[in-house]
């Protein structure tokens, strides 16, 4: 990824951030290469903050067609419904983001992100999975950590206004600054799987209520077979019964998952573009950071709700259960 110099095209265009990270941060932008699936409001933002930092090449993967819940959020979709009729979500905002920055090269790869086999991962620097399934999740993350190379892994989650990331950089190596001298400094991350497996009760009682929630809402899915988004207030009862049984397994209480949480995020099921600014603007400045090498990143959750309008990072991993 460290490639050539910059060209002469590529040093004026983005002149003002190199001035704020530096050649080599933008040099390696440039020759980053991006997965992207799932394009729903949130991912929009991203693509859009990545496009214009100016990253080497996006590809986007979403084969769903335009739908109302669609048009709400993705402002990467224009309103016509003469410019999107037939098209994929993936093919209009492959459209809409070659017109924020022409030197950035967007496609699109039409399928089953799920189906790739591990070798298709490996000419991507980062993988970021919007709204995928709990299966797809933990085997996209297994397929990358298999590979020589380091990808960055990260998956986003936006129900209502609430807002979820997960970040997997394996063993990730940094600099930052300590007071005025460059400190090298390394993180080890958890995989997905290990991220979502960590027993409840001995995760401190401050961690964000969304964790917890969102774990409910993913097995949820997966056991009624239901993709992102596919439940409504009628599913409040089996929802609640999955939280108990998760809570009694984890010898936690209930009270660890408020039933006002869920029955949000079961009930939200069309996104809060400011949300979804906030979110996807905090996902694309974590892929910047890990793709240039410039500042620590976030370990390992980012949590929003727009409810309080708080923002809280939390480093969930077996740390907790080791003694």
């Amino acid at each position: 990824m460290d490639g050539e110099e910059l060209t002469e095209q590529e040093t004026a265009l983005y002149d003002r951030q190199i001035r704020v990270w530096g050649a080599n941060a933008q040099r390696r932008l440039t020759k980053s290469h991006i997965l992207v699936s799932g394009i729903k409001g949130t991912v929009a933002e991203f693509c859009k903050n990545i496009v214009l930092a100016g990253v080497g090449s996006v590809t986007l993967m979403d084969d769903s067609l335009v739908n109302e819940e669609a048009l709400n959020a993705n402002f990467l979709i224009p309103p016509d419904e003469n410019a999107y009729k037939g098209k994929t979500v993936a093919e209009i905002c492959c459209d809409s983001l070659k017109d924020f920055n022409p030197m950035v090269l967007v496609s699109v790869e039409k399928g089953d992100l799920s189906a790739r086999s591990t070798e298709f991962f490996e000419k991507f620097d980062v993988v970021v999975i919007g709204y995928g399934s709990l299966a797809t999740k933990k085997a996209v993350n297994e397929k990358c950590r298999k590979l020589s190379k380091r990808v960055g892994f990260y998956t986003v989650d936006c129900r209502d206004s609430c807002g979820e990331i997960f970040v997997d950089l394996q063993d990730y190596k940094y600099t930052k600054k300590k007071l005025e001298e460059k400190v090298e400094c390394e993180l080890n991350f958890p995989s997905f799987q290990e991220a979502v497996s960590v027993p409840w009760k001995p995760i401190p009682r401050r961690t964000a209520k969304l964790y917890f929630a969102m774990r409910v809402i993913e097995v949820f899915e997966e056991n009624e077979r239901r993709k992102h988004g596919e439940c409504s207030l009628l599913d409040l009862a089996t929802v609640l019964e999955i939280k108990k049984k998760l809570c009694e397994a984890n010898s936690v209480s209930e009270s660890h998952v408020p039933d006002s949480l869920l029955e949000r995020l079961i009930t939200g099921t069309i996104e809060f573009p400011p949300a979804c600014a906030i979110v996807g603007g905090i996902l694309a400045q974590e892929v910047i950071k890990a793709v240039s090498g410039k500042g620590e990143p976030l370990k390992n959750f980012f949590y929003y709700d727009a409810q309080d309008g708080k923002g809280v990072m939390e480093d969930i991993s077996n740390s907790f259960t080791s003694s």
